[in-house]
């Protein structure tokens, strides 16, 4: 019948086309993992509920995380963060793309804090104080280059690697983290809502009645204070930054006339000597002070044998556990040079330094002997020295011992055969950096026969048969008993040296240039040093009788105790120096 359409006609094919070619119906495709949440919600459930516990723990333990590591104890994560009640209330009133973005960022901003507390705890741990933001990143390198030297390129390139990778991961974790709570208190508004309204109750009332835990405020504002320190450490660095410019123009004697300096020492060969890592735990820490003490004793008495006589007090350095250059720049410039901005500014500057008021005068030759210095140094313009024999000009052929590039005696048998020994129309004043008690101490290096120590390939044997730095680096007491060795090793190198090649007219000025690290120096130790002065004259010797210096290399435990920066303007005016200042 026209206009109907039959069962059959419906179902058959059109003329040119087959039963294949028909239309079908499109039935909603599922994704495998939709399909597999589906037949699986028990793992799902578990899966949602894992990750948003993980979530948790790892916003509240950054929120919580401290920046010192003995500070790493249960009682400091059993608190109440403020900064999560606030976030919460945050993302309750958000909509949800600025509630995510708030996340991200919030969670970025968290991983960060958290960085800087573990750079914080590293620097406390090693150099006695914060991480500056500002300051302090060039010293990562620092810290790069002493890891290949202590235990292998190898070693460094992974370290740098993998701590470029947990940074990256940490902070993409406490972003997704946020993500991942943030959604969480959206999706059970009603519920979080309350949940912050009691938490934020319970915490002010915590505050004020002072609730502890273990002897910990159960109300916290950690991560609040920590960015508030770093802020201030910002701050404090950009004003100190330019009042230390102003202070540095003056100098007491930047404009003495070349005949005013130093009269008193015209003619005398005058050596200073920096020893690394000499403290005054090296004289007074039980563990690590009767070996460091008979070095000194036996020194003393070898050295009056030899006619040598000294006087020793303390100085108060202003680095600790590193930054050797901070106290080097701080005793040769009279200045407080206490961070990099510092000793910037300082090397840039005419500030007249001890060794260049050698220089000055015309009257001496003035040398550096840096062992540790492997690459272009410039700063051998400041301190006024003619000529600088770095760790590829010593001739040495041995091996290095961890950091240090070369044994003490070796740079010292060196500096006797190129320098020291030689003929010359002036007197010479020196600057040595000796290396040897330099961290880890291990390997550390043993006397050999003077006339023996050649290229310094005699040291080879003493290298094998010696500690490796992963056998003390993580163990503090192996660390303090290797620390004194060490010690010991570099002053006997340097008093023999004195006993073997010095004259009548040679004085020497020896000190240390921070404490060891607080693993060795202990938590609270003090940023004294030890510093002497050595001479057969006995008119060198009496010009410094007033400073009350307790008599031989051991410095009496109520000898004088002076800021480091002291140093420069004593010891020029205790040898006839006249001050003409000099002013901005």
């Amino acid at each position: 019948m026209t206009g109907t359409i039959t069962e059959n006609s419906a179902t058959e094919p059109e003329a040119g086309t087959t039963a294949d070619d028909r239309p079908t119906a499109k039935l909603p495709l599922r994704s495998r993992p939709a399909r597999w949440r589906t037949a699986h919600p028990t793992a799902v459930r578990t899966f949602h509920l894992a990750t948003t516990i993980l979530a948790a723990v790892l916003v509240l333990g950054a929120l919580l995380f401290p920046n010192r590591l003995m500070a790493l104890q249960p009682n400091r994560f059993t608190r109440i963060p403020v900064e999560a009640i606030i976030g919460a209330a945050v993302a309750l009133a958000l909509p949800r793309r600025p509630r995510l973005v708030v996340a991200v960022l919030s969670g970025i901003g968290l991983g960060v804090m958290t960085i800087l507390n573990m750079l914080d705890m590293g620097f406390l741990e090693y150099l006695g104080r914060g991480f500056n933001l500002i300051l302090d990143w060039e010293l990562l390198d620092d810290a790069q280059a002493y890891v290949e030297d202590s235990m292998g390129k190898g070693v460094a390139v992974g370290a740098t690697a993998g701590a470029a990778a947990a940074v990256l991961l940490l902070l993409l974790l406490m972003a997704l983290a946020m993500v991942r709570l943030s959604n969480l208190l959206a999706d059970h508004r009603q519920t979080a809502t309350r949940g912050t309204l009691i938490a934020a109750t319970v915490w002010v009332a915590c505050s004020a009645l002072g609730v502890q835990i273990s002897g910990m405020p159960v109300a916290s504002e950690r991560t609040a204070g920590a960015a508030k320190v770093q802020t201030r450490r910002v701050l404090d660095t950009l004003r100190d930054e330019a009042e230390f410019r102003k202070v540095a123009k003056v100098d007491t004697f930047g404009n003495t006339p070349p005949a005013q300096l130093l009269p008193d020492l015209r003619g005398k060969d005058v050596i200073f000597t920096f020893i690394e890592s000499y403290g005054r735990s090296a004289i007074e820490d039980p563990a690590i002070a009767p070996g460091v003490d008979k070095t000194l004793t036996t020194s003393t008495a070898a050295l009056a044998k030899a006619g040598f006589h000294a006087k020793s007090g303390w100085l108060t350095s202003a680095t600790y556990g590193g930054s050797s250059w901070l106290g080097h720049s701080t005793t040769m410039s009279g200045l407080w040079i206490d961070n990099q901005q510092r000793y910037r500014t300082v090397m840039a500057s005419d500030h007249l330094s001890l060794t260049k008021a050698f220089q000055k005068t015309g009257a001496w030759d003035t040398v550096g002997v840096m062992p540790g210095v492997q690459k272009g140094w410039p700063e051998q313009e400041y301190y006024g020295l003619d000529k600088v024999y770095n760790a590829f000009q010593l001739g040495y052929r041995g091996p290095k011992f961890s950091w240090s590039t070369m044994p003490d005696q070796y740079a010292l048998e060196a500096f006797q055969r190129q320098v020291h020994g030689k003929k010359r129309d002036k007197p010479l004043m020196s600057e040595i950096i000796l290396t040897s008690s330099h961290q880890p101490w291990a390997p550390i290096p043993t006397m050999v026969d003077w006339d023996d120590l050649g290229d310094g390939s005699v040291f080879g044997p003493i290298h094998k048969a010696a500690l490796d730095p992963s056998d003390v680096i993580t163990d503090s007491a192996r660390s303090k008993q290797e620390y004194g060795k060490s010690v010991q090793y570099s002053v006997t190198s340097l008093t023999q040296w004195l006993e073997r090649y010095g004259t009548d007219d040679t004085v020497l000025v020896f000190l240390g240039d921070h404490q060891p690290i607080a693993r060795v120096s202990g938590t609270g130790a003090s940023r004294d040093v030890p510093v002497s002065l050595v001479a057969k004259d006995p008119a060198v010797l009496d010009k410094v009788a007033s400073w009350n210096w307790t008599d031989g290399l051991k410095p009496a435990p109520n000898a004088p105790v002076w800021k480091m920066s002291a140093f420069r303007d004593r010891f020029l005016t205790a040898y006839g120096s006249t001050p003409h200042p000099s002013s901005n």
